[in-house]
């Protein structure tokens, strides 16, 4: 199919606004086949929005050490052939296939810009302010700065699960983050503030509805919702239920973490 008019036709007929910045989460397949790329898609959303940012996480960067702070959501001393396997982190290093096309297609663009965290970066294009306020401690700074500017989240084709904006309704409600290590030119790079799981976003959809719009999109469903509106509704879903947005995974490291430092049994 050609999903640069229909997606832009759908982001108009939603009434978003076009001089608000978006953060964008997208999973490519779920249209079917797309005519032009995970490009087409960038083209579509950079035809509506001025400012558009996505995650261009790069987790091949990342190593575990032999030994580091207690409950801290990883097994110690258990992956030496992978850390092996671990990458220097890089400004041109592709988007982690977990991530999707479209973040990498993003970070292609001729006028995109990318952040320099070595495992939580964004990209973007036309939003240099945003991404220069992320620092090593505070990886959720872009999402912060779209907060302030009144920004957008655009769900294409993915549910909340990729929703990497929930984590900024955590870290504001006082949730437990995480400390990793990632591979950099300049040696072994602790990274604190490292987010928890999201594999229980999902249960924010019902809580959620009344301020998303949608529209189908070819085999999938286009959502947008107000940063601001999502960190609201999370942050105090999160003060009313501690446990609240944790997954149900069976032994979960980070999730298992919050509950032994909320002391709740896992």
């Amino acid at each position: 199919m050609s999903v640069y008019h229909p997606l832009a036709d759908a982001l108009e007929e939603m009434g978003i606004d076009r001089g608000r910045p978006a953060i964008v989460h997208a999973s490519l397949s779920a249209f079917g086949f797309v005519r032009g790329g995970a490009q087409a898609v960038v083209a579509a959303l950079l035809a509506h929005f001025e400012r558009v940012i996505a995650p261009a996480f790069t987790y091949k960067t990342m190593l575990t050490p032999e030994n580091g702070p207690a409950n801290n959501g990883v097994q110690y001393g258990v992956a030496p052939d992978a850390n092996l396997l671990a990458e220097f982190y890089s400004l041109d290093m592709p988007v982690d296939r977990l991530i999707g096309a479209v973040p990498d297609a993003l970070r292609q663009h001729p006028q995109a810009k990318r952040s320099m965290h070595p495992i939580l970066s964004f990209s973007g294009a036309n939003a240099a302010k945003i991404l220069d306020a992320q620092t090593l401690d505070f990886p959720l700074a872009p999402i912060e700065a779209l907060a302030e500017a009144d920004g957008w989240i655009v769900l294409l084709g993915v549910n909340h699960r990729t929703n990497t904006s929930i984590h900024l309704a955590e870290y504001r409600a006082g949730r437990k983050t995480f400390q990793r290590w990632a591979l950099t030119r300049e040696g072994v790079t602790a990274c604190p503030n490292f987010p928890p799981c999201s594999d229980g976003f999902q249960a924010i959809e019902p809580l959620v509805e009344p301020i998303t719009k949608k529209r189908l999109v070819g085999d999938a469903w286009v959502r947008a919702l107000p940063l601001r509106g999502l960190l609201e509704i999370g942050e105090a879903e999160i003060y009313k239920n501690p446990l609240a947005l944790l997954c149900e995974r069976e032994g979960c490291p980070r999730c298992d973490a919050i509950r032994a430092e909320l002391a709740v049994p896992a």
